[in-house]
Order: C-alpha cells, then sequence, then structure tokens
C-alpha cells in the first residue's frame, strides 16, 4: 500500500501468525509497514504467508534467548532498523486456586508473558537508541488492571508487563523512544473458547454461563474482536500518538468485573 500511516517503517510483531498477533501485522503490512513476525506455530506462519506474502516470519519459541536472538537477526538481514516492536506473545497459563497450581506451569506463564517480552526489549532498545526513535508496544490485559481469581499466574504477568511498560518509557524517553501498553479485554475467538473450557473445567459451570459472564461484566456487553486491538496498535504507533507514552491503555468496552 503506498501512502499508508507507516509507509516505509520496520516493524516486528511477536507471536504474529495468529490471533492478535496476525491482526496487528496485517493491519500495519496495510498501512505499509514492512512486517515480519515470530511464532512457535508452524501451520499458522504457512498460512499467513499464503495469505499475506509481504510479511516475513521466523519460526521460534519467544521464551527461549537463542530463538529470540534468530529472529533478530533473521528481521536485520531484511530490514537493519526497527521502528515498531510489538510484544504480543501470551499464553493463558494455568486455571484454578492458588494452592492446586505447580511451579512449573506458573513459570512456563510468566516466561512466555514476561520474559519474552524483556527479551525482545532488551535486543530493540540499542536499534531504538541508535536511531533517536522508536515505539514499543506491549500486550498487557483488564487481568493486568484489575486482578484476575483463578488466573493468578496469567494476571501477575500482565501486570508486571504495565510495571515493565512505566518503566522502561521513562528510562527510554529521553532517547525519543515511546512504551505503552495494551489491555484487551476478552477477545473472541478460539484462544478465549479454550479460556473459557478451561474455567468451566476448573469451576464446574456451564461453558455458556462461563461466556454469558464475560459479557455481562462488560459495559458494551460485548466480545472485543482481535482487529479492534490492531487498530489501537495501528494508532499508538503512528505520529498522531507522538505524546503518549508509559500508557496501560484499555480496549475492552469498559470491563467492570472479573470473577473467577
Amino acid at each position: 500500500m503506498s501512502g499508508g500511516l507507516h509507509q516505509g517503517k520496520r516493524v516486528l510483531v511477536t507471536a504474529g501468525a495468529a490471533g492478535i498477533g496476525r491482526a496487528i501485522a496485517r493491519a500495519f503490512s496495510d498501512q505499509g509497514a514492512y512486517v515480519h513476525v515470530c511464532d512457535i506455530d508452524e501451520a499458522a506462519i504457512a498460512a499467513l504467508a499464503q495469505e499475506s506474502p509481504a510479511i516475513t516470519a521466523t519460526h521460534a519459541d519467544v521464551a527461549n534467548e537463542d530463538d529470540v536472538a534468530r529472529v533478530f537477526q533473521d528481521f536485520a538481514g531484511g530490514y537493519q532498523a526497527l521502528d515498531v516492536l510489538v510484544n504480543n506473545a501470551g499464553i493463558a497459563g494455568p486455571t484454578g486456586p492458588v494452592e492446586s497450581l505447580k511451579l512449573d506451569d506458573w513459570r512456563a506463564c510468566i516466561a512466555v508473558n514476561l520474559d519474552a517480552t524483556f527479551l525482545f526489549t532488551r535486543l530493540a532498545v540499542p536499534k531504538m537508541k541508535e536511531a533517536g526513535s522508536g515505539v514499543i508496544l506491549n500486550l498487557s490485559s483488564t487481568a493486568g488492571i484489575m486482578g484476575y481469581p483463578g488466573r493468578t499466574p496469567y494476571a501477575s504477568a500482565k501486570w508486571a508487563v504495565i510495571g515493565l511498560t512505566k518503566s522502561l518509557a521513562m528510562e527510554l524517553g529521553p532517547h525519543g523512544v515511546r512504551v505503552n501498553a495494551i489491555c484487551p479485554g476478552a477477545i473472541s475467538g478460539e484462544r478465549m473458547d479454550r479460556v473459557i473450557a478451561a474455567e468451566a473445567h476448573a469451576t464446574g459451570k456451564a461453558p455458556q454461563d462461563i461466556r454469558d459472564g464475560y459479557t455481562q461484566a462488560v459495559s458494551l456487553r460485548t466480545f472485543i474482536e482481535a482487529e479492534d486491538i490492531a487498530a489501537t496498535a495501528v494508532f499508538l504507533a503512528s505520529d498522531a500518538a507522538s505524546k503518549i507514552t508509559g500508557q496501560a491503555l484499555p480496549v475492552d468496552g469498559h470491563t467492570e468485573a472479573l470473577s473467577g
């Protein structure tokens, strides 16, 4: 696309071959950006390549330090500088009362939701400092604002992402780099279906009751679409948001409560 909002910018999206990440990658590509994604799902990467051949990709585990380095090597081979990093990768983590959780499951949740954000940011920052500009967008959650009983590993990681975001905004602001967090609400799609199934299993409630509970807890009484998050990312990375940094922006239809 010629003349797009992000024409010629270089964008890296983690877990960008499916779900929210795919919507974000496609939105930036549609606005003229050169987009590279990484993902652990090879089938999703193959599907994205057929659907959006302009978007390049690396198969990688975002919690693996060597894989993260390889993503940056692949990216640098095509684009050199980096204008926008979207730390989108995340997993739901285990569901259940805290005393039932296993340490390995806790650590796996933290590794993908928090450690990966650190690993990618650590390699992106030198490029952005050298350029004197850049945007980092971290995907948190409404659970990272309100807490979430029964989903303590996930909520803890997402709260930490906001702390990381605000600290990085202070640290990197003098170098012209902006850092913000996007806090999605309940996103419609396969991932949310799995979350609802896990909650139904843990609580003994019917899946439809869990689903209805989500929508009833939102002022707009609706799930959020991945494209809503993508539109927010495109805005926050644009010149129109040039004075917005250090913020945790909910895109959730106004969540009134989260219950386990």
